[in-house]
Formats: C-alpha cells, sequence, structure tokens
C-alpha cells in the first residue's frame, strides 16, 4: 500500500475504529461530522485517495460503501438478518453486524453468516436464532443444504434434483412443512450458496 498522509491515516483510522465499535463502516457524513469539517467533497476526495492508494474500496450507490483492503482486526463475516423479497442477499440493508470468525473456521470457506428464522430445518439441528455459515456459489449438487431464491424470496431447505434436471425440490427438515417443487423449465431458481456450518444461538 502507498504512504498515506496523516489526514488519510486519521480518517482510516477511524474507518476501522467505527467497523470495530459498530459493526459497519461510516458514512460520508458521519467522517465529516467526526473531522468537524462542513464540506463532505473534501472527505471524499480523501476516500478516493484511499482507494487509489489500495487502502480501501468504494462501493457505488451505498450510503456506507468503504471496504477495507488491508487486513484488519475489525472485519469479519457479514451477518445477514431477514431478506427483503427481490433484494441482494449481501444488500447492505440486510447486514446487521460483522462477526469476528475467521473464514477458515468451517470446512468450507464461509462468505457470510445469515440469521436463521422459523423451525422448518428443526430435524436437521437447525433452529430458529442460529446462524448458518454460507459459502457463496450459483451452483449446489443435490443433497446439500442451500440457500436458495424462488419467486424472489430467499429460503434454506435441503436440494433434490431429479434424474433429468427438469425439476428440483426444496426439502425441509420438519414434517409441518411442504416440500417446495420447482419447474425449471418454467420456473427460475437461484442458489445463493450452500452451508458449510451452523452456529447455535442458544447451545444446549
Amino acid at each position: 500500500m502507498k504512504p498515506l498522509t496523516s489526514r488519510q491515516q486519521d480518517i482510516l483510522n477511524f474507518i476501522e475504529q467505527t467497523l470495530q465499535q459498530d459493526g459497519f463502516p461510516p458514512t460520508i457524513a458521519e467522517i465529516a461530522q467526526a473531522f468537524e469539517v462542513r464540506s463532505t467533497n473534501s472527505i471524499r476526495g480523501h476516500l478516493q485517495a484511499l482507494a487509489r492508494k489500495g487502502a480501501i474500496e468504494l462501493v457505488p450507490a451505498a450510503s456506507r460503501g468503504i471496504r477495507l483492503l488491508k487486513p484488519s482486526l475489525f472485519q469479519g463475516l457479514p451477518l445477514i438478518g431477514r431478506v427483503a423479497a427481490g433484494q441482494p442477499i449481501l444488500a447492505e440493508q440486510h447486514i446487521e453486524s460483522y462477526c469476528q470468525l475467521g473464514p477458515e473456521l468451517f470446512a468450507n470457506r464461509a462468505d457470510y453468516l445469515l440469521r436463521v428464522h422459523g423451525l422448518s430445518m428443526r430435524d436437521a439441528g437447525i433452529l430458529d436464532g442460529d446462524l448458518l455459515a454460507v459459502q457463496r456459489t450459483p451452483e449446489a449438487r443435490s443433497g446439500q443444504l442451500v440457500v436458495a431464491r424462488i419467486n424472489d424470496e430467499a429460503t434454506v431447505k435441503r436440494l433434490r434434483l431429479d434424474a433429468n434436471g427438469s425439476k428440483a425440490y426444496l426439502e425441509p427438515a420438519n414434517p409441518d412443512f411442504s416440500v417446495i417443487e420447482v419447474d425449471l423449465q418454467q420456473q427460475a431458481l437461484i442458489i445463493e450458496g450452500v452451508v458449510v456450518g451452523v452456529i447455535r444461538s442458544n447451545p444446549l
């Protein structure tokens, strides 16, 4: 990373501290307020300089669109809460916080944590409030536990594919819930990722 000016280093430190305290980066307005700067344009200039020097990445059209690129104690796996219909699962408004867990903690690399709502996977040992470690991938094998999107709704189920690949079944692990049958020739099934681990919210 290229050398930073003292002001750029101060702003980078503030971004890191905000991530540590709040779990998400500050807005440009919050940075301006912290440094008692009236114009956000000067803050934008410093952020653009930090991006050019490889310290951060700026995400377009996001109010908190700052990502640290250097190794940092303050980064972690994004924790996704409720997912609104039709929106990307990693949209900023879905991220509750960042958990200080290394992606290498699980057998396969995890890219995000998803909070479970409901008991449709109860008999698979996945309970309401648990956190699922999910690896982002658009593909999954039959039998894998997946985060899938159908009709713009995200759901966690076990994927089953029929022999000729024309139908998919999203199976719950609770007899109180029905299997979701998807005709792949008529309906889109989007795989958001495969589950690589479970973190129990209330250990027994």
